[in-house]
């Protein structure tokens, strides 16, 4: 991962994913090599997604998001109840514009 994410940064991310739905789920297995695929492909379609953690993942929401964001090479723009949002701005044509 690059550069941390300005304040100003954070709540431009938090103000386009406040509207998402989560598209990728932890369960009881936690943050798997498979869930690491998954969410590896999500953010290069939409660069921002919403992660949604179970009751039964092992790790809590804070450990979880941390973990998830390091193994995709994402930043962690919010932890928020049992969600959080993680972006990674794609390679080729990105959607998303920093202020």
């Amino acid at each position: 991962m690059n550069e941390s994410l300005t304040g100003k940064q954070r709540r431009h991310l938090r103000g386009l994913g406040h509207h998402l739905a989560a598209v990728v789920h932890i369960g009881h297995e936690g943050v798997s090599e498979a869930l690491v695929k998954q969410a590896d492909v999500q953010l290069e379609a939409h660069e921002l997604i919403k992660v949604k953690v179970g009751e039964s993942a092992p790790e809590g929401r804070h450990d979880a998001a941390t973990v998830l964001a390091e193994k995709t090479g994402a930043h962690l723009a919010q932890v928020l109840g049992r969600t959080f949002l993680l972006y990674r701005r794609r390679k080729e044509k990105p959607a998303i514009t920093l202020p």
